[in-house]
């Protein structure tokens, strides 16, 4: 099972209610961020993924917990699985890291990522945000889990939703 690491939940901007999944899909840029997923990989024997929920997620770390399992985010070779999950209708979203990547950056490195995420969703710079938070991500786990010669691709790079 994947080792939940951090959790979030973005406050609306300017004083909105909730967002409409749609609007949020509508917004945000999938082909830059299965660019950034492609390239991220390409570093690193990890998998990065990214699920954007259409229901409302009153708590988004078990809901990316689940999605993270169903996913087969927790199958990865060296356990080295990071979900960025988003729930737009609750405006909430949550980063879960298996366990063989949380063992060596530990809980400072997902508050921070977690902060600078949330810096971008409180300005609804949805694509910035995730794309930022992709890099990051890659930077940590090609440091610790560089691309080897026979690494392949273990899981789709697409934005997945439900």
């Amino acid at each position: 099972m994947g080792e939940a690491v951090s959790a979030a939940v973005v406050p609306a901007a300017g004083g909105k209610g909730r967002m409409k999944p749609d609007d949020f899909l509508s917004q945000l840029n999938r082909d830059r961020i299965v660019a950034a997923i492609a390239e991220a990989e390409k570093r690193t024997s990890g998998e990065i993924r990214v699920f954007i929920s259409r229901k409302p997620a009153p708590d988004a770390l078990k809901e990316a917990e689940q999605h993270f399992t169903r996913l087969g985010m927790n199958a990865t070779r060296e356990r080295n699985g990071v979900l960025i999950y988003v729930a737009p209708e609750t405006r909430s979203f949550a980063v879960v890291g298996d366990s063989g990547i949380h063992q060596r950056c530990g809980s400072e490195f997902w508050g921070r990522l977690v902060e600078e995420m949330g810096a971008c969703f409180r300005h609804e710079q949805f694509t910035e945000g995730l794309a930022a938070a992709i890099n990051t991500v890659a930077g940590l786990l090609a440091t610790h889990f560089p691309r080897a010669s026979d690494d392949r691709n273990e899981l789709p790079d697409t934005v997945e939703h439900d």
